[in-house]
C-alpha cells in the first residue's frame, strides 16, 4: 500500500461514507451549489463551447511539444534569478525540498494549497525533520487540524460544516469559539498572520506556467497565497510539469475556463503572476526563489493514445462537482489524493500499478456527466473503461466477470441464442418479478437490488416489435425512415472499422 492510500477497498469505503448522513448531505448541498453557479456563469459567458474547445486545443498543443515549452519555461525563468530542479518521482521531489529547508535552518514553513504538495506528502517530511507546516488556505488549514487529507481538489473541507469546524478551532484557540464563519475566519486570520511572520519558507503549488515569460500563475480567493509568496524570505513552488502553457494570450483562456468551471466566479479574487525573486526597486517578495518541476509519473502518459490528455487537466473539480458517485460518496472513499473522475484515472496512471489500484476505476456509472463538465473536455469516461480493459489483459479481472463476459459474448453474437435467453428470461422471471420490479436480493442482483430495484423484462422484446414499429415509421415518414436506416448502417460500419466516438 503506497504511502497516503487509505486502507480496505472502494466499496468498503463507500459503504461507510454512505452510512454517513451528515457527510451525503454536505457533500451534495455543496457540489450542487458549486454546479449550479458553473451553470449560471457559463450561460451569463455566452459562447461557453467555444472557449472549451479553445481551452482544450491549447492543452492538447501544449503537451504535444511539452519538451520544448518545458525548456522554454526552465531557460526564461532561470534568466529571472528562479532556482529550477527537476524530480523524477516523489522522492527526489521531497529530498530537494528538504534540502533548500535545511540550507536555511528552515523551523517553520507556510503554505498555499498545492494538490502536488499533497500528492507527495511534503507535510508529513518536513514534520519528522522538526519543521512546522502550516496551511494557510482556510480550507486546507481545518483539514490539517482534524488530521486529515482533502475531500475535494477545490474545496479540501467539502464535508464538513460550520459547527464541526467551530469545534476544531475551539480547540486551536483553547476556548470555546462560536459557530459563527465571520468570528472563525477572524481568529484564524490572525492566527496565520504570525506564522506568515514567523516562517523563513513559502510554499506554493502552480495553477500554470507561461513559457514565454518563465512567470508561474496562482489563482486564489483569500488572498493567503499572495502572502506565502511575498513575506517569507524563500519561496519554494511545487510545479506539475503538465502546468505549462505557451503565453500570456493563453492564459486568458484559462482565466476565463478556471474559476467559471470551479466555483462559478467570474474571475477568481487574486490571480498572481510571479517572474522571479524579488528586485532591488520592489517593495516585498522573496529574495530566494525556487521552482521544483515534478514529473512523478506523468511522463508515462506522454505518447500514450488512451491517456495523453489526461494531461490536459486544469485542477478545476469540475467532474467530481458533476459525478454522481462523488456526490454520493465524497473524497475519501477514493482512498488517494486525487478523487473523483479524474483522481479514478490521474492515480492508476501516475503510479501504473493496476494490481493496487484497480478497484477504483470501477467507482464510475461511465454516464459521460465528466466530460461534459470538463472545460477541456478530457474524455474521463473513456479513460475509465480503457482502464478496466487494461486491468483485464493484465489478469487482474474476477473469474466470475471473466465467466459471465464469456456467455454474454456467445449469447450477444447470435440472434437465436439471444432469443431463447430472453424466452427463458421472460419464464423465468415470473418467480421473482412483482408489479414490474424485481426485488430479490440473491446472487448478481444482490448488489443492484440492495440500493435500487432491477424493472422485469417486458413481454415483448424491442426486437419483436421491430417489424410493427418499422411499417408505422414507413407509413407516417417514409423520408425519416431511410435516413434513420442510413445512419444506422454509417454507424455499423464505422464500428466494423473500428472507429471510436467520445460522445
Amino acid at each position: 500500500m503506497s504511502h497516503g492510500q487509505q486502507a480496505g477497498t472502494v466499496k468498503e469505503r463507500s459503504h461507510i461514507a454512505l452510512n454517513n448522513e451528515f457527510l451525503r448531505k454536505a457533500v451534495k448541498f455543496t457540489t450542487e451549489r458549486l454546479r449550479n453557479g458553473k451553470k449560471k456563469a457559463t450561460e451569463e459567458h455566452g459562447n461557453w463551447e467555444e472557449w472549451r474547445e479553445r481551452g482544450r486545443q491549447i492543452r492538447l498543443h501544449t503537451i504535444a511539444h511539452l519538451d520544448y515549452y518545458l525548456n522554454q519555461f526552465v531557460e526564461n525563468a532561470r534568466a529571472n534569478g528562479v532556482h529550477v530542479h527537476f524530480a523524477a518521482d516523489g522522492k527526489e521531489a521531497v529530498e530537494l525540498s528538504m534540502k533548500i529547508a535545511a540550507s536555511k535552518q528552515t523551523r517553520s514553513v507556510v503554505k498555499s494549497k498545492s494538490m502536488v504538495s499533497e500528492e507527495l506528502h511534503i507535510n508529513a517530511a518536513l514534520e519528522k525533520m522538526g519543521i512546522e507546516a502550516v496551511e494557510t488556505d482556510l480550507g486546507e488549514y481545518i483539514i490539517q487540524l482534524a488530521g486529515e487529507t482533502p475531500s475535494h481538489i477545490i474545496i479540501p473541507a467539502i464535508h464538513k460544516n460550520r459547527y464541526q469546524i467551530a469545534e476544531l478551532l475551539s480547540k486551536e484557540a483553547g476556548e470555546t469559539l462560536p459557530a459563527d464563519t465571520s468570528i472563525l475566519a477572524g481568529f484564524v486570520r490572525r492566527k496565520l498572520r504570525e506564522k506568515f511572520l514567523d516562517a523563513e519558507i513559502g510554499m506554493t503549488g502552480c495553477n500554470f506556467a507561461i513559457a514565454e515569460t518563465g512567470s508561474m500563475v496562482l489563482f486564489e480567493n483569500e488572498g493567503n497565497a499572495r502572502m506565502v509568496s511575498t513575506v517569507p524570505k524563500t519561496q519554494i513552488t511545487l510545479m506539475g510539469m503538465e502546468r505549462i502553457i505557451p503565453t500570456f494570450a493563453d492564459l486568458e483562456v484559462m482565466a476565463t475556463l478556471l474559476p467559471r468551471s470551479a466555483t462559478g466566479q467570474k474571475l477568481t479574487v487574486y490571480m498572481s503572476a510571479i517572474s522571479g525573486p524579488k528586485r532591488d526597486a520592489d517593495a516585498d517578495g522573496p529574495e530566494e526563489m525556487h521552482i521544483i518541476i515534478v514529473d512523478n509519473g506523468r511522463s508515462l502518459q506522454l505518447g500514450d493514445p488512451e491517456f495523453q490528455e489526461l494531461l490536459n487537466c486544469i485542477r478545476c473539480g469540475a467532474c467530481l462537482n458533476a459525478c454522481p458517485v462523488y456526490r454520493h460518496i465524497g473524497g475519501h472513499a477514493y482512498g488517494g489524493t486525487y478523487s473523483g473522475p479524474i483522481g479514478a484515472v490521474l492515480t492508476p496512471a501516475l503510479q501504473s500499478n493496476v494490481a493496487e489500484w484497480d478497484d477504483i476505476a470501477n467507482a464510475s456509472s461511465l454516464c459521460g456527466a465528466c466530460y461534459e463538465a470538463c472545460p477541456v473536455k478530457i474524455p474521463l469516461h473513456d479513460m475509465l473503461v480503457y482502464l478496466r480493459n487494461r486491468k483485464v489483459e493484465k489478469g487482474y479481472g474476477q473469474t466470475a466477470e471473466k465467466i459471465g463476459m464469456k456467455g454474454f459474448a456467445a449469447i450477444m453474437s447470435n440472434s437465436k441464442r439471444m432469443r431463447s435467453v430472453i424466452k427463458m428470461g421472460q419464464i423465468g422471471q415470473k418467480l421473482v418479478a412483482r408489479q414490474g420490479m424485481i426485488k430479490t436480493k440473491i446472487g448478481p442482483l444482490k448488489g443492484w437490488n440492495s440500493v435500487r430495484h432491477l424493472p422485469s423484462l417486458p413481454n415483448q422484446s424491442f426486437r419483436e416489435r421491430w417489424g410493427t414499429l418499422e411499417q408505422e415509421v414507413q407509413a407516417s415518414n417514409p423520408t425519416m425512415s431511410d435516413e434513420v436506416r442510413q445512419r444506422m448502417e454509417q454507424a455499423l460500419e464505422q464500428r466494423k472499422n473500428g472507429g471510436r466516438h467520445h460522445g
